[in-house]
């Protein structure tokens, strides 16, 4: 199997495996009711596989987000652009012109 691919099946099932902790205390805790939804009712067990299912695609995929990112060298730095820098900011005085009508529109 190409490392590349082992590399994903590792860390999407790290996630996967993260999910489930995550729902497990989310419903231990019963945050927004969820253990009266997931253990008493009929269908409950369908509302903890979704969230154990799009909380797995959504911890899965930053898993393997951040092993990839973790793979660069660590003399990797930034290579980019040979522009000369800029100077410190120079203040520019800006002058606003006002309509005494405008004032006295204000007033009211």
């Amino acid at each position: 199997m190409p490392k590349l691919i082992r590399l994903y099946i590792v860390n999407v099932a790290i996630g996967f495996a993260l999910a489930i902790a995550f729902v497990a205390m989310l419903v231990w805790a019963d945050i927004a009711g969820l253990r009266h939804l997931i253990l008493e009712t009929e269908m409950g067990w369908l509302a903890a596989l979704m969230m154990v299912m799009f909380h797995g695609v959504l911890f899965g995929g930053a898993q393997f987000a951040i092993a990839v990112m973790r793979m660069a060298d660590p003399d990797d730095g930034p290579k980019g652009g040979r522009r000369a820098p800029n100077g410190p900011p120079v203040p520019v005085r800006v002058t606003a012109d006002v309509s005494p009508r405008q004032i006295q529109m204000r007033r009211r």
